[in-house]
């Protein structure tokens, strides 16, 4: 059973008023009773249409759902739930990642019932972590976004050594930043972390550059995606690793990171003040902002 997921608004409220009363109907009685017991057909819609949702469908019949609820710097997955007959087929882990990966927040949320350990226990499978309990609730939460300040060239180059050491073959990172922002610098960080062999420069005038490990671990592909129609070319560049095998580092990456992988990791940089480079000339006060989302399955746990 494989199930589909689509971003709906309060069109969906009917179809998603169905999966939350299924699922939450067949759940052990609670006291006091699930508040989502109480939702209607309107009360859906206006949340739908406050801040989306999700709908999961197996062969076009509702089997899943969740209502995303943004508020400010946090983002609270409501009335998450599976249909019984569509349970124990991934479909709550689907379903898991499509909300991480649709939530533009800092941080996702849920309330659990204190009562349910299996539910509690199910987020923090997901890499949520208890931070409250007001009963009867147990509120979890989950970082999507580790942000930082980086002053200078050697801490820009000591934040890729410690990025580098959760990396393994066959992951992605997409740097994005604009000219001078520190993406290359960050590279050569991820190189010394991964220990990979030759000087890590700039790869503007060759688009792809590849990097032996010196040991056992993966090798460090270095690409430009500046004059890449899709990261789909990759395949056609001559290159001495396979992507599979190794570590691969796209500059200029934003939106083509899907043609080559369902999971990356996004380094955003972004200059404080765009005057000067701090990472060549540490005299100029001009730090970097730099902020680390994982996106697709490789990162949800």
């Amino acid at each position: 059973m494989t199930a589909v997921i689509r971003r709906v608004g309060p069109e969906a409220a009917a179809p998603v008023l169905t999966v939350v009363r299924e699922a939450f109907g067949s759940r052990p009685a609670l006291d006091p009773p699930a508040d989502a017991l109480q939702e209607t057909e309107e009360s859906i819609a206006a949340a739908l249409a406050a801040g989306g949702g999700l709908l999961a469908e197996i062969e076009g019949t509702p089997a899943g759902a969740v209502l995303l609820d943004p508020r400010d710097d946090v983002t609270y997955l409501r009335r998450f739930g599976v249909v019984p007959g569509a349970r124990r087929h991934g479909v709550a882990r689907t379903l898991v990642g499509a909300a991480l990966d649709a939530v533009r927040t800092d941080e996702v949320a849920v309330l659990a019932r204190q009562e349910l350990p299996t539910t509690v226990g199910f987020w923090h499978d997901r890499g949520f972590e208890e931070i409250a309990r007001d009963a009867p609730y147990v509120e979890l939460r989950r970082r999507l976004v580790t942000r930082s300040t980086v002053v200078d060239g050697e801490a820009m180059r000591a934040l890729g050594e410690r990025l580098a050491g959760g990396l393994r073959r066959g992951d992605l990172v997409v740097l994005v930043g604009g000219l001078g922002a520190g993406k290359t610098t960050l590279t050569q960080g991820l190189g010394a972390g991964l220990g990979v062999r030759g000087e890590v420069t700039s790869p503007t005038f060759v688009i792809a550059r590849v990097h032996p490990s010196l040991g056992e671990g993966p090798a460090l592909v270095h690409v430009d995606a500046y004059r890449l129609g899709g990261l789909a070319e990759l395949d056609d560049l001559d290159l001495d690793a396979s992507l599979d095998d190794a570590v691969t580092v796209v500059e200029w990456g934003a939106g083509l990171a899907e043609a080559l992988s369902d999971s990356w990791l996004e380094v955003r940089i972004d200059r404080a003040t765009g005057e000067g480079d701090p990472l060549e000339s540490p005299e100029v006060a001009d730090p970097r902002r730099v902020a680390v989302r994982g996106f697709g399955p490789r990162w949800v746990g």
